[in-house]
């Protein structure tokens, strides 16, 4: 299938600025960070970047998924581009000025009463990001994602880059300094110059999507932004509920547990989750490539055809990253710093959790099809109740543990509910039950590798591979062996 090549060459550029920019993340910053801060510290920075999601999905309420579903036509495409990109800009600015006009209550509520700066670099760094949201949709519905991946990856690098300026260069620059940097830089700063360098990575992403945001009329036109609300504004409750299940543990646990001691478990807990969330990068740079590609590709007769074949190879693959994440655990753990690492034992736990919600994102195109955003509603709401009634319940009994099963709940409902829902509306066979084998013998192969007593690292890395070397050739076979079948008349 020549457009499912497509697909998967388009992913893999898509890829290329979405996991190099994490990978760079994760390789220099989580290491940095959980070497440099305290676990309370840390929490700081996870907690409000869990907030930052939440409110990002509000910012930009379905307004990327409104943009592809009518900007098909030609002739509307750069009247929907203007008007999203004005709605974007005009409740991004509106967000800022609340926040700052009223930064004592919203301090307070999210419980830094004393660092109003944290909350107003936080404010800012949302609103610019959620502006942008649309000119790089619109990157990727005019299929640039080398541009799309460069200005992704600058971001990161300039992110990178002023942390370390701040945190490792500055300190010495001030121990030397008699001048004016002694009255600019506060080396007790410390976990403030995190939001600093954030703001100066999202301003200068900012200046590089200008071309995008000023090459067009822009032209408010009522009508499409009628319709762009009511198709996307479902689409903002099933985002925000779907970010509820992903983000909504590091609010929660600080909560139930108490502050000071709340924050360190936060702190401890998020550095494994870091790990995890390897396991996401994958299903965002597929989700880039996929949205657009979806629409397009639902005009064409065999259209279920390609869903569904894009669904198998789809787990087989998240399946393979899963080993090779969970079976590498031992020497990927040490991008976290000594004092977190006993938080990797959520990893396979929070990995197998994106991966059912991977499963869902390819299967809830359906519903986006056929305007029927409300059932994402219905679906993802039923997820956060699941994710909010775990993390309440158990936590106090067994920690963040809890949390982290929290997202297998919740993401195995939300796929159960989505192909009982679709079974009316939009039946594709997936034939699932081919897909069983493959999560019986990655699952397995994880657990067995938990179990065994390797004598050392060297052992454990050559035993693992072999499962995984295992575990591909099983895929092959068993793919080749539906592909003769197939062909034969007998499936």
């Amino acid at each position: 299938m020549n457009e499912v090549r497509t697909l998967a060459k388009q992913t893999a550029i898509y890829g290329f600025g979405t996991i190099i920019p994490r990978f760079l993340n994760y390789g220099i910053l989580t290491f940095f960070y959980t070497r440099i801060f305290e676990k309370a510290e840390y929490g700081v920075v996870t907690e409000l970047y869990a907030w930052m999601v939440l409110l990002l999905i509000i910012l930009t309420y379905g307004m990327e998924t409104g943009f592809f579903r009518f900007a098909q036509k030609k002739e509307d495409y750069e009247k929907v581009y203007s008007t999203a990109l004005i709605s974007l800009f005009i409740t991004s600015s509106l967000f800022l000025v609340f926040v700052n006009v009223f930064i004592g209550p919203v301090s307070e509520a999210l419980n830094y009463s004393n660092n109003h700066d944290y909350i107003r670099m936080f404010a800012a760094i949302i609103a610019i990001d959620a502006f942008t949201a649309i000119p790089f949709a619109r990157l990727r519905k005019e299929n640039k994602p080398v541009v799309f991946s460069i200005i992704k990856i600058a971001n990161v690098i300039i992110t990178i880059v002023a942390v370390l300026f701040l945190l490792v260069i500055a300190p010495g620059i001030y121990e030397k300094s008699t001048g004016w940097f002694r009255v600019m830089y506060d080396p007790a700063y410390r976990v403030g110059y995190v939001f600093v360098a954030n703001l100066v990575g999202s301003s200068a992403t900012l200046l590089m999507m200008l071309p995008y945001i000023l090459d067009v009329r822009l032209v408010f036109n009522r009508s499409i932004w009628y319709r762009l609300i009511n198709y996307s504004f479902p689409l903002l409750i099933a985002g925000l509920s779907g970010s509820i299940n992903d983000v909504l543990d590091k609010v929660i646990i600080r909560r139930v547990i108490g502050e000071e001691s709340g924050l360190e478990t936060v702190g401890e807990y998020g550095a494994g989750y870091k790990i995890a969330v390897l396991m996401a990068l994958f299903i965002q740079m597929f989700r880039f490539a996929a949205e657009p590609f979806f629409f397009e590709r639902a005009r064409h007769e065999n259209a279920k055809e390609t869903y569904a074949y894009i669904m198998k190879y789809f787990i087989i693959i998240m399946l393979v990253v899963f080993l090779g994440i969970n079976l590498y655990l031992s020497g990927i753990q040490f991008i976290i710093g000594k004092d977190f690492r006993e938080s990797i034992i959520v990893v396979p736990i929070v990995s197998m959790g994106y991966l059912l919600y991977g499963i869902y994102i390819n299967h809830s195109i359906w519903y986006k099809l056929n305007d029927l955003t409300k059932y994402g509603i219905y679906i993802t709401l039923i997820g956060a109740v699941i994710t909010i009634l775990i993390n309440v319940l158990l936590i106090p009994v067994y920690g963040y543990m809890a949390s982290a099963w929290a997202h297998v709940a919740a993401y195995g409902t939300m796929i159960v509910l989505s192909f009982i829902f679709a079974e009316k509306h939009y039946k594709i066979d997936y034939n699932l039950k081919e897909i069983i084998p493959y999560f019986i013998l990655a699952i397995g192969m994880v657990i067995l590798s938990r179990i065994l007593n390797y004598a050392n690292l060297i052992t454990e890395i050559t035993i693992n591979t072999i499962f995984l070397i295992i575990f591909c050739v099983f895929a092959q076979h068993r793919d080749c062996m539906f592909t003769v079948l197939f062909r034969k008349g007998g499936i």
